[in-house]
C-alpha cells in the first residue's frame, strides 16, 4: 500500500477512535467472543488429529472413552461457540449503531454550526448522502474491523504455532507464500477504494437532482419539462451505474486473483505434506490436521481480504465524515463569545467592505451606517446594490471581508452567536415554513408559547381570521414548505413567527411582498405597532410602506447615494424621488 494511502488512513482511524473508545467495554466483551469461536474453529483440526494418530500410531489406541471424550468435548465447545456467535451478531451490530448514530448526531450537529457560504456552494442532497447511505458503511465498518482483525491474528499465529509444532520447515514454506496473495490484490483494492468514494460522490449527485425535480414538481409540470427531468435522472443513473461497474469489475479480478492464490496455497500443502509424510517427517494424523488447519487459515486470510472491500466502505464514510466535521463552523457558538444581555439595539456599521466567499466582485466597499436605538431604517435601491447583504452581516450570516459591525458599541464578532440571533427578528423576503402545523410554525422560535399568545401573535400578523376558517384552525398540517397556503398566507405566519419572538432589533427584508393590498394594510398596521421602540432595519420595493421610517437610505454600486426622510428625499428630487414616482405611477 503507497505510504501516503497508509497516512491517510492512519489519520481516519484516529478520527474515528473516540467513537471506539467510548465502546470499549461491548468492544471488549466481543472481542473475547471472537476469541472463543476462534479458539473453537481451531481445536478441530486438533481433535482430529488426536484421533487419527491415536488409530494410526497404536493399535487400539482409538478407546470408545477417547472417541466420546473428544465428541463430549467438541459438542460443548459448539455450545460456547453458538452462544459467543450470538453475542457478536447482536450486541457487536448493536456497538456499531450506537457508532454510526453518535457520528451522525455530531456531523448533523456541525452542520447546523456551518456558515450561509457553506451552504451557497454544497448540495444539500451530498450532505444527505453523507448523513445516512456513508455513515451505515461505518456501522458494519465499527462492527467488524476490529473482530476480522483480532479473529484473523489469533488464527494466524496459532496456525504457525501448531504447523512449526508438526514441522517447523513446512511451516516457513506456507507463510512464505501468503505475502503474495497481499501483493497481489494490492492494485484492485486500491481501485476499488476510488471507485466506492467516486460511487457516494455519485448518489449524493443523485439525491440532489432528485431533491431539486421533486420540490420544483409544480414549476416542472408548469413548464412541461417531465421528459427533460426524466433524461438528466437517467444521465445521472448511467454515470451511477458506470461507476458501479467498474468497482464490481475490480471487486470480480480482485477475488478471481485471491481464489488462485487459495488453490495455490491448497496445492502446496497437499503436495509439500505428503512429501514430508512419505519421507517419516510428519505423521498420517499430522497430515490430517494440516489441511483442515490449512482450510481454517485459507478462511481466515480470506476473510480478511473479502473484508478490504467493507473497509474500504467503511474508510470511504469517514473520509467524506471528515471532510465535513474539519470545516471551521461559526465562531462563537457553543457557549464561545461574549453574552450581550439585554440588547438596546445601536447599530453602527464602521468602513465595511463585503464580497461574497468564491468571488471577486464586491458588494460594497467602506460602508459606513449609524442606526440609533429605536430608530426605523429603511434602504432602497436597485437589486444587487446589497440591501439583503447589509440585513445578513448583522446577525452574522455572513462574515464582513473589512471593517466591523457594532452592536450597542460592541464588535458582533465578540459577542455569542445565540444570544446574538435571539435578540434578532428576521422575516426574510423567500419565505420558509417547516413541514409541521400552524402552530408549529409560528412558535418555532418561544416553544413554550401558550395558546393565547400564539393566537394574540397571529392577530397581530393579520393571519388569525384565515387560520381560524381552517377546518383544524392552528392544528392545520401546511404541507412541505407550507405548499397548501397561499404566498400572502405563507408571509404572514412567518410575520406571526416574529411577532412571538418580540425581539429588540427587527430585520424586514420585503416583508410584505407577498401580501394583497388588504393585507399588506392590516400588516403593515401591526408593524408599525411592533417597531416601536425598537431598532428596525426594512427592505423594501413597495415605497408607500416605508414613508414613516425615521430615515430612508438609498443604496446603489457606488453606496449610500442618499439619506433622509422620505419628505426630504422627495424635496432632493433624486434617486428616491424617481423611483417613488415611477412606484406611483404602476
Amino acid at each position: 500500500m503507497p505510504k501516503n494511502t497508509l497516512r491517510k488512513n492512519r489519520a481516519l482511524l484516529r478520527r474515528f477512535l473516540p467513537y471506539l473508545r467510548a465502546e470499549r467495554r461491548t468492544l471488549a466483551l466481543d472481542l473475547c467472543c471472537a476469541s472463543l469461536t476462534t479458539v473453537c474453529e481451531i481445536v478441530l483440526p486438533l481433535i482430529v488429529r488426536r484421533i487419527t494418530n491415536a488409530e494410526v500410531q497404536s493399535s487400539g489406541g482409538l478407546t470408545t472413552t477417547l472417541i466420546l471424550t473428544m465428541v463430549g468435548l467438541y459438542i460443548v465447545l459448539r455450545v460456547v461457540d453458538g452462544a459467543a456467535a450470538y453475542f457478536m451478531a447482536t450486541q457487536g451490530h448493536y456497538m456499531g449503531t450506537r457508532i454510526e448514530t453518535q457520528m451522525r448526531n455530531d456531523l448533523f450537529a456541525h452542520l447546523q454550526k456551518l456558515s450561509f457560504s457553506y451552504y451557497d456552494n454544497n448540495k444539500i442532497g451530498q450532505l444527505m448522502s453523507r448523513l445516512t447511505s456513508d455513515l451505515f458503511d461505518v456501522t458494519e465498518f465499527a462492527h467488524h474491523m476490529p473482530e476480522e482483525a483480532f479473529i484473523t491474528t489469533i488464527k494466524v499465529v496459532a496456525c504457525f504455532a501448531i504447523f512449526a509444532s508438526m514441522n517447523w520447515l513446512l511451516a516457513i514454506i506456507i507463510f512464505a507464500f501468503m505475502p503474495f496473495m497481499f501483493l497481489a490484490t494490492r492494485r484492485d483494492r486500491r481501485r476499488m477504494r476510488d471507485a466506492f468514494k467516486q460511487s457516494r460522490h455519485r448518489v449524493g449527485e443523485i439525491n440532489a437532482q432528485t431533491e431539486n425535480s421533486l420540490l420544483g414538481i409544480r414549476v416542472v409540470k408548469s413548464f412541461a419539462k417531465e421528459d427533460y427531468e426524466n433524461e438528466k435522472f437517467l444521465e445521472g443513473s448511467a454515470q451511477y451505474f458506470d461507476i458501479k461497474r467498474d468497482s464490481y469489475r475490480y471487486m470480480g479480478r480482485f477475488q478471481t486473483t485471491s481464489r488462485l492464490f487459495d488453490g495455490g496455497l491448497y496445492i502446496l500443502c497437499v503436495g509439500t505434506g505428503a512429501f514430508f509424510m512419505k519421507a517419516g517427517k510428519t505423521t498420517a494424523g499430522d497430515f490430517t490436521a494440516l489441511l483442515l488447519m490449512v482450510t481454517t487459515l485459507i478462511g481466515s486470510v480470506r476473510r480478511l481480504i473479502d473484508f478490504s472491500e467493507q473497509f474500504n466502505r467503511g474508510m470511504t464514510g469517514i473520509e467524506r465524515f471528515a471532510e465535513v466535521m474539519d470545516i471551521e463552523g461559526e465562531s462563537g457558538c457553543d457557549g464561545e463569545g461574549v453574552d450581550p444581555g439585554t440588547i438596546e439595539g445601536d447599530i453602527e456599521f464602521r468602513d465595511v467592505t463585503f464580497q461574497y466567499d468564491g468571488t471577486d466582485k464586491t458588494v460594497f466597499a467602506h460602508l459606513n451606517l449609524h442606526i440609533r436605538k429605536g430608530e426605523s431604517v429603511a434602504i432602497v435601491g436597485p437589486s444587487g446594490a446589497g440591501k439583503t447583504t447589509i440585513c445578513s452581516l448583522i446577525p452574522r450570516f455572513y462574515t464582513c471581508t473589512d471593517g466591523d459591525i457594532l452592536l450597542d458599541g460592541r464588535s458582533i464578532y465578540e459577542l455569542n452567536l445565540r444570544a446574538l440571533r435571539q435578540g434578532i427578528g428576521i422575516v426574510q423576503q423567500d419565505v420558509y415554513l417547516f413541514s409541521g402545523t400552524i402552530r408549529e410554525n409560528i412558535c418555532y422560535g418561544k416553544p413554550d408559547a401558550s395558546d393565547s399568545e400564539i393566537r394574540a401573535a397571529a392577530e397581530k400578523a393579520g393571519a388569525a381570521e384565515f387560520i381560524d376558517a381552517l377546518p383544524d384552525g392552528y392544528d392545520t398540517y401546511i404541507g412541505e414548505r407550507g405548499v397548501k397556503l397561499s404566498g400572502g398566507q405563507k408571509q404572514r405566519i412567518s410575520i406571526a413567527r416574529v411577532f412571538l419572538k418580540d425581539p429588540p432589533v427587527l430585520i424586514l427584508d420585503e416583508a410584505t411582498s407577498s401580501l394583497d393590498n388588504e393585507s399588506e394594510r392590516m400588516v403593515q398596521q401591526s408593524l408599525e405597532k411592533l417597531m416601536r421602540g425598537r431598532t428596525t432595519l426594512t427592505i423594501a420595493h413597495r415605497l408607500t410602506t416605508i414613508r414613516n421610517a425615521t430615515e430612508i437610505l438609498v443604496l446603489t454600486e457606488d453606496g449610500i447615494v442618499e439619506q433622509g426622510s422620505h419628505r426630504e428625499l422627495i424635496e432632493k428630487g433624486g434617486l428616491y424621488s424617481e423611483l417613488y414616482a415611477l412606484y406611483a405611477a404602476m
